[in-house]
């Protein structure tokens, strides 16, 4: 598919990936990308839904929206993660469907992968088993839009892909400890200390739980790519291809910030999934994907941006 020239809806395209998203469209040559806005479309209602097709008519829709957060978040907002994320989806995928949308891309969650599923994940493993308990609602509200996605293939031929980004993290991430996923919460976190000068963090879990990262900026050349270049049923992962433990990427994250204090593991908080790490090998089969940003050089990057854009920095 050639992107130029054609009508692209990017939901959650003000957020952290979508945003990424809409810039890499944009130097694609697409000069015609909407962003719809939860303040004047609420995707998780039919009618909002309908009027965002009526007034955009789209060539090409990509669903990034998603209200996620870290293992916190999760357990707390288990109901409004399993609707939000369910209902948005569904209403969206029927709607491209109905206004006859040239290709639907829904990005999808390594969340919805069993719990202990063998490392490297293979997509054929997707349905092996239940999500770990912590972020099961979320991971399997966005599952069940693969199968959505699949069924309308089957019945309509409607032409529908289905990406798998791992953990993503890179500059305009959400930096609230509250919400955050792990490297901006760490990032947060370690800032935090410097500037006020305190030698302790506190940290969930025991810290052996090993996690797959890709930059955002990669992530959204994948999606591209995908977007461009893949048409078939089966769901791909999007990542590094890499695992580092949160031990170890806590370490690298202190020497990168300057914290030197101590790091307290609170073990009465839960670990999350005990391994990620995703094969990658679909997605540089099919469309030719590869990240090119390393960890180290990824986490530089975001931490250069959240020195210059968060407020808690100023004073030091």
């Amino acid at each position: 598919m050639q992107l130029s020239g054609k009508r692209i809806v990017v939901t959650g395209g003000a957020g952290f990936l979508g945003s990424h998203l809409v810039d890499r469209l944009r130097q694609a040559g697409c000069e015609e990308v909407f962003v719809p806005r939860s303040r004047d479309f609420d995707l998780t209602e039919a009618a909002a839904v309908e009027r965002l097709f009526e007034t955009v008519r789209p060539d090409v829709v990509i669903h990034a929206a998603a209200l996620c957060g870290g293992i916190g978040a999760n357990r707390e907002n288990p109901g409004e993660f399993f609707y939000v994320n369910a209902m948005m989806g569904i209403q969206i995928i029927e709607a491209a469907r109905r206004h006859g949308v040239e290709k639907t891309i829904v990005l999808g969650t390594i969340c919805a992968y069993p719990k202990h599923t063998p490392t490297p994940f293979s997509e054929d493993a997707l349905w092996d088993g239940y999500p770990e308990e912590t972020n099961a609602p979320y991971g399997l509200a966005k599952k069940m839009l693969l199968a959505q996605c699949q069924a309308y293939r089957q019945q309509y031929g409607m032409n529908a892909i289905y990406l798998l980004p791992v953990n993503l993290y890179g500059p305009r991430d959400n930096f609230e400890l509250e919400t955050s996923h792990v490297i901006p919460a760490l990032i947060h976190k370690c800032f935090d200390a410097v500037a006020d000068k305190r030698r302790e963090i506190v940290l969930w879990g025991d810290g052996s739980p090993t996690r797959e990262f890709l930059y955002v900026e990669d992530a959204a050349a994948a999606i591209v790519a995908a977007t461009e270049k893949y048409d078939e049923a089966e769901p791909v992962n999007i990542g590094a291809g890499m695992e580092i433990s949160i031990r170890d990427l806590v370490s690298k994250i202190a020497a990168l910030t300057g914290f030197h204090g101590d790091i307290t593991w609170d073990t009465s908080k839960p670990n999350g999934q005990p391994r990620r790490c995703l094969n990658v090998s679909r997605a540089a089969e099919k469309f030719g994907f590869q990240a090119t940003t390393s960890l180290d050089e990824g986490l530089r990057r975001t931490l250069a941006w959240y020195a210059a854009n968060c407020r808690s920095l100023t004073a030091t």
